[in-house]
């Protein structure tokens, strides 16, 4: 026979645990909401507190008839989606719908924070935004010929770029750098120059986009603090990463882009674990040791003056992926200048490493928030970067 002492203390057992967990699902749904709210409230604040930024403002019904119900995805990432749309005046845009923001809204806000505010033929327009309720849309001019990793990195086939068309989109993206760094009210540092988010538009033209990551700077200020690292694996300058060889200016965003210069003049990838020759596997090193040992690099069907303009990006790209920030060109505009000018005006720079050669110290312990990315960059680019987002107006 049970015991009826023991039945009800097992039954008074089942009451509170059942209440219990109602109590924890009730506080996990408030903080959800609150943190929801919170998002909310603070894009709303941001937005107030800058109406007098270029951008539209459109509802959630205009973006639903601009795509036509969300009709032609053009893309998809971490990020969110992007859709292919129209205004009524006709013209083409991208609309980029936001997901779930893991920065409490600072990736937004720091899109309409940067390019909001600018205009520059190598920079991509914002042309509006959406925000209502948990909806979050970003409105840019359409791009046809989509991001620049789509035509550098090809698995078959010959590259629809020329080595002449590849120097005008380095030197456009070169200047929409400058600009982003000298040309506002504010010094703009982007912190993820990458191909990915290199955007060509019906002829070409190269667009500097995605400012997720941006953070602005006073204009009399050359460095600022940041408290954790941010970009894409293969384009993030190491002084993000590494305490003892400089800090943190606009020099991160010239090794990102010498980075990127090497990719465009090479149409490969810097590292390749999968190279014919170990030596090829970090392009820049053997890139140097070619230029070292007094060889140009082979370039099939090539003219004399393309063999000189690839050889003037590899020595440019070389200058600016050097590990010390003070041993790099002093600033975005040099860049244009060393590629505006002669190759036999170029010096060769120190050979380039992955890492410092002293022993690192790696800011780690102080930044355990730090999530290194996927390697696997060409399924899904975005997810690469790490979103570890300061307010935009710090």
């Amino acid at each position: 026979m049970i015991n009826s002492d023991t039945s009800f203390t097992a039954s008074a057992l089942g009451i509170r645990a059942i209440l219990g967990a109602l109590c924890l699902i009730v506080l996990l749904i408030y903080k959800f909401k609150r943190r929801h709210l919170s998002m909310y409230v603070l894009i709303e604040e941001f937005l107030q507190s800058h109406n007098n930024l270029m951008p539209i403002r459109y509802s959630y019904s205009d973006i639903r008839k601009m795509t036509k119900g969300f009709k032609e995805k053009l893309g998809e990432g971490g990020y969110g989606s992007v859709y292919k749309g129209k205004l009524r005046s006709g013209r083409l845009v991208a609309i980029k719908m936001l997901g779930k923001s893991k920065t409490n809204g600072q990736d937004f806000i720091n899109e309409v924070a940067t390019i909001g505010r600018i205009h520059h033929v190598n920079v991509v327009q914002l042309i509006g935004y959406c925000v209502e309720g948990s909806k979050r849309a970003l409105v840019y001019e359409f791009m046809s010929n989509g991001s620049l990793d789509k035509h550098i990195f090809l698995k078959e086939g010959p590259s629809s770029l020329n080595y002449k068309k590849s120097f005008e989109i380095s030197l456009g993206v070169a200047r929409g750098i400058d600009y982003l760094h000298r040309g506002c009210e504010m010094q703009i540092f982007h912190f993820d120059i990458k191909p990915h988010n290199i955007l060509l538009n019906e002829t070409f033209v190269p667009k500097v986009s995605d400012f997720g990551l941006a953070r602005l700077c006073p204009l009399d200020e050359s460095s600022l603090t940041l408290t954790a690292a941010r970009g894409t694996i293969g384009y993030i300058a190491p002084e993000l990463f590494y305490k003892n060889i400089g800090g943190v200016s606009n020099k991160a965003d010239i090794y990102s882009f010498g980075m990127l210069l090497m990719e465009i003049a090479g149409k490969r990838k810097n590292l390749n674990a999968v190279a014919a020759h170990s030596s090829q596997i970090y392009f820049p090193s053997w890139v140097y040791d070619q230029f070292s040992e007094g060889k140009d690099i082979e370039i099939e069907d090539s003219t004399e003056d393309e063999m000189k303009i690839t050889k003037k990006m590899l020595i440019v790209a070389l200058w600016c992926i050097q590990m010390k920030p003070s041993e790099r060109p002093t600033s975005m505009s040099k860049v244009v200048q060393m590629l505006e000018g002669e190759t036999e005006a170029l010096q060769m720079p120190p050979k380039p490493f992955l890492y410092p050669q002293d022993k690192p110290v790696v800011d780690d312990e102080d930044n355990p928030e730090t999530t290194w990315p996927s390697s696997t960059q060409s399924n899904d680019d975005s997810k690469d970067s790490i979103s570890l987002i300061q307010n935009a107006d710090n």
